[in-house]
C-alpha cells in the first residue's frame, strides 16, 4: 500500500494513456487469449475445474522500473545467494536465532525438530540446492540524504528488499511469460520500437537448468527429479512449464510429482540411503509446496518431509535452506555487524546493508519492547510479519495495535516488525477475468523479483548464478499483491534510464 502522503512520485508510463476505447476493447480481447494460448493462466480459485484454464491477471503494458536500479539487483543476486548459503549451512546461528520462535511458532517448531533430528542422525545429503527469489520495492522514503533526491525527475531514492524467498519462489514461468504477452501487446498498438527496453528473461530455463546440474551431480541416469506439490494446484501453469522444459530440453531426466500424503504412501529408502518413491529413485526433490501449515494435515506428512530430509536426494530446499528463509532469520541478518559472520568482502557487506529495511525482533524484551512501542506510536509506518509464506499472512498499519493487542508475550516472538516501504505509483490498466470491460486506469505499485540458484556443500558452493527476473503489480491500494493468491497482475519490468 503506499504512502498516506498525497504527493506521492509517479513513474512514467511506457506509452500514452489513456488508449482509445475501441481500440482498448480491441486489443485487450486479443492480449486475453494471446496468454491463455501461450501459458500465462491459471486455474480458477473460485470456479475450480482441472479440466479448465483462465488467463491470468496482467498488466496491458510493461510497468517502467529504472534501469540503473534493475541492474544493480541483478549484480547483486549471486552475493545474496552466497549470504543464504552461509546462513543454511550456520547450525549456530539457526539454533540462536530460532531459539524462542520454535517455542510459540509450532510450524517452525516442526521444522526445526526434523533439523535436529537429521543433524543428530548425520546429514545424508551435504549438497543443496537454492532456488531463491529476492523480492524488492522502489522506496521514496528513504531515512537518509538520499530523500532530497526523491524529485518528479527522479520519483525515487532506493530499493529495499521485501524478503528473500527460500522455498517455492515461483512465477520462473510466469515471469517470462508476461513479457511475452506484453511485448505482444505493445506490437498490436504500433510501439514495436519500446520492445528494446524490456530485459531479456530466462528464469524458466535458468532455474530448470540448475534442477538437471544437481541431477548430473548424482550420476544417476535412471532417477527421478520429484515435483513436491499441493493437492489441489491452481497455479499449474507455472509449475508444469518447469517440468515440461525439462522433459523437453532434457528427454533423459524424468520429473515425477507427488503430495505429501502420496510420498508418505509410497516412499522408503533404500539400503544406501536413497529416496523411493514408488519404486522410483529420487535424487533431486523440488519442493512446490510444504511451505505452511496448511500443507501438513497430520503426522503423516510431517513423516514424509522427514523421510525426504534423511535421503541422499539433493532438496530444494533442504531443511537447514528452508529455515534460514524464515521471517526472523532475515531480521537477525539486519542487525549491526551480523553480515561479517557470513561475507568476508567488505564491499559486499556494505551493498547487502543498503538494501535492507528497518527490521525489528518482537521478542519480550527490551528491543521487542522498543519495537511493540514503535508500532502502536506509528503504526501506518510498519508492516507485522509471522514466519510464512505463501501471501496473505501479513498485518499493515491500523490493523497491528489490534493484532500486538491480542498477542501474549510468547507470541509476539513468532513476529517480525518490518518498516513500511513507499513506492512511488505507475499508471495502467489492469487485466482480470471477469474484470470491468474496457478496464479503467488506476493506481498501481510494483514488486521485482530477482532469481537466484546456487549448488553446493557447507565450505564448496558449485554453481551460482542470477537466472531470471520476475514483477507483480497491485493496485496501490491493496497491501499484498500475489497474484496466485488473487491480489495482484503479472507485469514486466520497461526499464528506464
Amino acid at each position: 500500500m503506499t504512502s498516506p502522503s498525497t504527493e506521492v512520485p509517479i513513474l512514467e508510463s511506457c506509452i500514452p494513456l489513456p488508449l482509445d476505447e475501441a481500440r482498448l476493447l480491441e486489443v485487450v480481447e486479443k492480449a486475453k487469449d494471446w496468454a491463455i494460448m501461450h501459458g500465462a493462466a491459471m486455474r480458477s480459485k473460485a470456479d475450480f475445474n482441472p479440466d479448465a484454464l483462465q488467463f491470468a491477471p496482467f498488466i496491458l503494458t510493461p510497468s517502467s522500473f529504472p534501469r540503473k536500479e534493475f541492474e544493480k539487483a541483478v549484480a547483486l543476486q549471486t552475493t545474496l545467494n552466497e549470504l543464504m548459503h552461509s546462513v543454511a549451512h550456520d547450525e549456530e546461528f539457526l539454533r540462536d536465532t530460532l531459539k524462542y520462535t520454535i517455542k510459540v511458532d509450532a510450524f517452525t517448531g516442526s521444522l526445526f525438530e526434523i533439523y535436529e533430528t537429521v543433524l543428530k542422525e548425520g546429514i545424508s545429503q551435504p549438497i543443496s540446492l537454492g532456488l531463491l527469489r529476492s523480492d524488492l520495492m522502489l522506496e521514496t522514503k528513504c531515512e537518509n540524504s538520499c530523500q532530497v533526491q526523491c524529485s518528479r525527475a527522479k520519483p525515487y531514492c532506493c530499493w529495499k528488499q521485501v524478503e528473500i524467498n527460500c522455498i517455492a519462489s515461483g512465477f520462473g514461468h510466469l515471469g517470462p511469460a508476461s513479457r511475452v504477452v506484453q511485448s505482444y501487446i505493445l506490437k498490436e498498438l504500433g510501439q514495436m520500437n519500446k520492445l528494446v527496453n524490456l530485459p531479456e528473461n530466462r528464469a524458466l530455463s535458468g532455474l530448470c537448468d540448475a534442477m538437471v546440474e544437481a541431477w548430473k551431480i548424482q550420476d544417476r541416469p535412471k532417477a527421478v527429479i520429484l515435483f513436491v506439490i499441493e493437492d489441489v494446484t491452481y497455479n499449474i501453469c507455472d509449475q508444469r512449464f518447469h517440468e515440461f522444459y525439462i522433459r523437453e530440453t532434457y528427454p533423459f531426466v524424468q520429473v515425477i510429482r507427488r503430495t505429501l500424503t502420496q510420498i508418505f504412501n509410497g516412499g522408503k529408502l533404500g539400503p544406501d540411503g536413497e529416496l523411493l518413491i514408488d519404486g522410483q529413485e529420487v535424487t533431486v526433490i523440488y519442493f512446490r509446496a510444504g511451505y505452511e501449515p496448511g500443507h501438513y494435515y497430520g503426522p503423516n506428512e510431517w513423516s514424509a518431509r522427514l523421510l525426504m530430509e534423511r535421503s541422499k536426494a539433493i532438496k530444494c530446499p533442504s531443511i537447514q535452506y528452508h529455515l534460514a528463509g524464515t521471517k526472523k532469520v532475515q531480521q537477525a541478518l539486519a542487525k549491526p555487524g551480523i553480515l561479517k559472520r557470513f561475507i568476508a568482502d567488505d564491499h559486499k557487506i556494505d551493498t547487502i546493508k543498503e538494501i535492507f529495511t528497518g527490521l525489528y525482533p518482537l521478542d519480550k524484551n527490551e528491543e521487542g519492547d522498543e519495537a511493540v512501542r514503535r508500532a502502536l506510536e506509528n503504526p501506518e509506518r510498519y508492516v507485522l510479519k509471522p514466519q510464512r509464506e505463501g501471501g496473505g499472512n501479513n498485518v499493515y498499519g491500523e490493523d497491528i495495535p489490534g493484532a500486538l493487542e491480542k498477542m501474549n508475550d510468547d507470541e509476539r516472538s513468532a513476529w517480525i516488525l518490518m518498516e513500511r516501504i513507499f513506492p512511488p505509483l505507475s499508471k495502467g490498466y489492469m487485466v482480470r477475468p471477469g474484470g470491468k470491460m474496457p478496464p479503467e486506469i488506476v493506481n498501481l505499485v510494483s514488486e521485482l523479483g530477482i532469481f537466484g540458484a546456487i549448488i553446493g556443500t557447507k565450505d564448496n558452493v558449485v554453481y551460482n548464478k542470477q537466472v531470471g527476473h520476475m514483477l507483480r503489480t497491485k493496485l496501490s491500494s491493496a497491501n499484498e499483491g500475489g497474484v496466485a493468491a488473487g491480489l495482484g497482475a503479472l507485469d514486466s519490468p520497461y526499464l528506464i534510464d
